[in-house]
């Protein structure tokens, strides 16, 4: 109980002895218009920044308001200064022309900063899988980290409160399971995750083509390339049994993959104006596929008539 009551009085001492406004002050200190060329971005930083739409409409909001939520940046060593939230705020400043950043300085470990920045950008609305994947294994990698070391007194409030999978669980919506498949999807090459995140590849494919090793994912995605198709679940499971065993050469894998899947059925594409403009106005859209049909059946009877007169 004594113990409790210290810790509260410890991590209070700022409450008790600083009035509301000079805190509000002291948080103003720290943020600055810092130039653009002294910040660079988070180390492996897992989120894509992309030129879209949505960066398009950044940028004129911050041609109008300027940057209405400061960045968050740690100082570095050399003087320079490390984006640990606000790449888009970033990017988008430069593409207005500023040339500097209107950002919070923050005392963080890389640890800190690491799971601050993950947090963060998982606000964003839309996150590709292997965004997904890689900012898990950041956070899963820091946070062992600090479970390691012993605990500081008046430490930063996000290194104080270490979170299992479970929690970041609870906070993201993803179960521990699908976390940790995440972060499986870190060990696939560039080619295969493109195909995740193109959504070629359905997560549990991809889990397993993940335990193969480099040459034999190489190998699939030729016989992907080849046949423009992806394995199926059951596909990947078979492989990376051959794999286990160690009998997943590139034979194998063409084999396996040239197997009709169960559900693969061959697919016919008509081009709708071309087809359209041979049915006549009459004949609704609904009617379309009927019309074909019997369409072909009269051209097959046609040839069939031809073949048996030139027979003769």
């Amino acid at each position: 109980m004594a113990g409790r009551k210290s810790d509260f009085t410890l991590t209070k001492l700022d409450d008790l002895f600083t009035t509301q406004a000079q805190r509000d002050e002291e948080q103003l200190s720290k943020i600055r218009d810092i130039p653009l060329e002294l910040i660079d971005d988070f180390p492996d930083h897992p989120f894509k920044v992309r030129d879209d739409e949505d960066m398009m409409q950044l940028v004129e909001s911050v041609k109008e308001r300027g940057v209405i939520t400061p960045a968050t940046v740690r100082q570095k060593e050399d003087g320079r200064y490390e984006l640990v939230s606000g790449h888009r705020r970033k990017r988008a400043c430069e593409l207005a022309g500023f040339e500097t950043l209107r950002s919070e300085i923050v005392d963080l470990s890389r640890d800190e900063a690491t799971i601050l920045m993950v947090e963060s950008n998982f606000q964003r609305s839309e996150i590709l899988p292997s965004e997904k994947a890689f900012a898990y294994k950041m956070r899963l990698e820091a946070m062992k980290r600090q479970a390691g070391r012993p605990r500081k007194e008046n430490v930063s409030p996000v290194g104080t409160n270490l979170r299992t999978d479970e929690q970041i669980a609870q906070e993201t919506g993803d179960s521990r399971n699908q976390i940790h498949r995440y972060v499986r999807l870190t060990n696939l090459v560039p080619e295969l995750l493109e195909f995740v995140d193109e959504g070629r590849i359905k997560m549990r494919p991809a889990v397993e083509l993940s335990y193969l090793d480099e040459d034999c994912q190489r190998d699939v995605v030729d016989e992907i390339d080849l046949n423009d198709a992806t394995p199926s679940h059951d596909q990947t499971i078979r492989m990376r049994k051959l794999f286990n065993e160690g009998n997943l050469t590139t034979e194998a894998i063409h084999a396996v993959m040239s197997e009709e899947k169960p559900n693969q059925k061959e697919k016919i594409v008509l081009r709708g104006d071309r087809v359209r403009q041979l049915i006549p106005k009459n004949i609704p859209v609904s009617q379309t596929e009927d019309f074909v049909c019997k369409a072909l059946e009269h051209y097959n009877k046609f040839l069939r008539n031809r073949a048996e007169r030139d027979s003769r």
